[in-house]
């Protein structure tokens, strides 16, 4: 993960304390940091209330466990529809418009493409698919494949929707909602590296959010950021990959060629009120590359820290909506 929370634990005159709680999720790690008032919640409680959504977002997404709702869905057959929950159909059509807006190079339906590439949760081995096994593994992806009919996720083709690039940032969103209905409002919470923050910490001080440098070594701050209100999500090429006859091979597919980029753009995090908006563009930033999602960046006036691999090194790129929340500070 690029992100590393920033954050004291510390308290204040007026009886406010920071609680922290944190355990598994997704295969990785979720953690929750909040300001108790008086009247909210003690963190084992919270917990209970965090750990109950988390874990219908597993059982409604998950493709590593064969009764969620997806994976029922993807075992079907071509041209069967399932009902479904209310959830994943709202997340399909966040897919489908961020497939139009990257001309179907993001796509949820990729869930096939990373199985044979070695990236998915029914990969045998990581290497290069022949051609013939590449053409086929394409026949079942695209987002017009998928169709909504009422309370029904309907398949045109045998298509397996793969979820990874947005569930993460849904469940903190529908974690930082739940903390505001019981009346927190300052708070950090943080799933698998997807994170939002509102309010300050009992101090005062401003929830503060470090990027790093794409290391394999040792963790280099490049940025600090202070976030109120805004979800942060980082995606990069440098961690999940494999390399055959000298070529690196990445697990950030582009779903119009069936293959994993190949530009050098190494991350990209992005800052939006929505951490399930911030989570999916990450992912189609990377895939459209330093040029294209550049642009698309610009134009639709989102936050971005640009990591650019150039001759051997690292090259930071950031806009005006990301400078905003910049604070300058990070050690190097």
């Amino acid at each position: 993960m690029l992100v590393v929370l920033v954050a004291a634990l510390s308290g204040c005159g007026n009886g406010d304390t920071l609680e922290r709680f944190d355990g598994p999720t997704m295969g990785s790690r979720y953690s929750v940091q909040y300001v108790r008032h008086s009247a909210a919640p003690g963190p084992k409680a919270l917990q209970g209330e965090v750990e109950s959504i988390l874990a219908e977002v597993d059982r409604q997404f998950s493709t590593y466990r064969s009764d969620s709702e997806i994976e029922l869905f993807n075992g079907l057959p071509a041209n069967s529809c399932k009902v479904m929950p209310g959830p994943v159909l709202e997340l399909i059509r966040v897919g489908e418009r961020l497939s139009l807006d990257s001309e179907g190079a993001f796509d949820l339906t990729v869930q096939p493409l990373l199985n044979l590439w070695g990236f998915g949760p029914q990969s045998r081995e990581e290497k290069v698919p022949t051609a013939q096994a590449l053409a086929q593994a394409r026949q079942r992806v695209g987002y017009g494949l998928l169709r909504i009919d009422g309370e029904r996720l309907c398949k045109d083709a045998a298509v397996e929707v793969d979820f990874n690039s947005v569930a993460a940032g849904h469940a903190v969103d529908r974690i930082a909602a739940r903390l505001q209905a019981l009346g927190i409002d300052s708070y950090l919470v943080e799933a698998t590296g997807e994170l939002k923050a509102a309010g300050h910490k009992p101090d005062g001080a401003p929830w503060r959010v470090a990027l790093e440098e794409p290391r394999d070594d040792r963790q280099v701050a490049e940025r600090v950021i202070e976030v109120d209100g805004y979800g942060v999500s980082t995606s990069g090429d440098y961690r999940h990959y494999f390399e055959q006859d000298g070529t690196r091979y990445s697990h950030t597919l582009d779903a119009r060629t069936g293959s994993p980029v190949r530009h050098n753009l190494a991350s990209v995090t992005v800052i939006h009120p929505s951490a399930l908006m911030a989570d999916g563009l990450s992912t189609l930033l990377l895939i459209l590359g330093p040029e294209r999602g550049w642009d698309y960046a610009e134009k639709h006036g989102i936050g971005v820290f640009f990591v650019v691999r150039e001759q051997g090194r690292f090259v930071i790129r950031t806009n005006d909506a990301f400078e905003r929340f910049s604070t300058d500070k990070a050690q190097r």
